[in-house]
């Protein structure tokens, strides 16, 4: 049995509207007999007439008033339906899930990154949350993170992409009371002895024994740059750390000092898919990379 279409629902509320066949058939862009035809129609398949219809006047109907009051919420909701869609399909709604390191947040890239895409582009729910750096691959396949700011070198999956969004320098941080925090800059052979608490980013570490040309003795491995300069509060421990968290961090008991030489760098980065299929998150991939 043949039921109600969408057209038939708009070709009512249409004439409604105007309550005239002719100017209804006009914003419609169909011919009036058409029109008639699918008032026709629908009032058949009803089984109730929807208009009362003169030569000289056309009127609502109980029935047509009744009928109306229940079709227009549905005709409004799909409308903004369309509405919405046009806007994702331009990604300017949906939703961006961002993972970042710390020292995204100390050195002000997320701030900026994240504050000025949600002012240009109010309607996309973008949601952040410190991450782990060694779940971020991980979390990209199983579709947890959109895009991640991290700090390279590390392994990623195979499409995705990382574009440096901030350059820093790598520091030592010391405790207070070593011996070593009394000099105004530090050599890297100078730490040969001592024990390093190790970041989630250890190229920095193994990039100094480099230069100073040993092994890097390893004690703790706590995870986040606050539980790494927890751990050298303590004593006993030095670290390798983003010189911005000497401009963000000043915890009892730990001094930083630069590295003699050439300097350490240290960067963060957008990772991201390169194949990236949603409007939204391509927008806010852009607008980093434009920063």
């Amino acid at each position: 049995m043949r039921q109600l279409e969408l057209h038939h629902l708009r070709c009512i509320a249409c004439v409604a509207k105007h309550l005239h066949f002719s100017r209804a058939a006009e914003e419609l862009e169909i011919a009036p007999p058409s029109l008639t035809r699918h008032i026709q129609e629908a009032e058949r398949l009803l089984g109730v007439r929807l208009f009362h219809r003169t030569k000289r006047s056309v009127a609502l109907s109980a029935a047509g008033e009744a009928y109306l009051a229940d079709i227009t919420p549905a005709l409004d909701h799909l409308a903004r339906g369309a509405e919405r869609a046009a806007l994702a399909e331009r990604g300017e709604l949906g939703r961006v899930e961002i993972g970042y390191v710390a020292s995204a947040a100390y050195a002000g890239v997320l701030r900026q990154a994240v504050g000025g895409f949600r002012a240009a582009h109010p309607g996309i729910d973008v949601s952040i949350r410190e991450v782990p750096m060694d779940r971020v691959p991980s979390m990209f396949n199983d579709g947890q993170l959109d895009v991640a700011f991290v700090r390279p070198p590390m392994q990623l999956s195979e499409g995705i992409r990382v574009t440096t969004v901030h350059r820093d320098t790598f520091v030592l941080a010391l405790p207070e009371d070593s011996e070593l925090a009394a000099s105004a800059t530090l050599a890297p052979a100078r730490l040969r002895d001592e024990w390093f608490v190790l970041p989630e980013q250890e190229s920095g570490t193994y990039e100094v024994a480099r230069r100073g040309r040993f092994v890097p003795k390893l004690g703790p491995q706590p995870g986040t740059l606050a539980a790494v300069l927890a751990c050298v509060s303590l004593g006993g421990n030095v670290a390798v750390v983003p010189h911005t968290l000497a401009d963000c961090i000043a915890l009892p008991g730990v001094v930083y000092r630069p590295i003699s030489g050439k300097p350490v760098p240290s960067e963060i980065a957008l990772a991201y898919r390169q194949f990236e299929r949603a409007p939204a998150v391509r927008l806010f991939v852009d607008h980093v990379k434009r920063r």
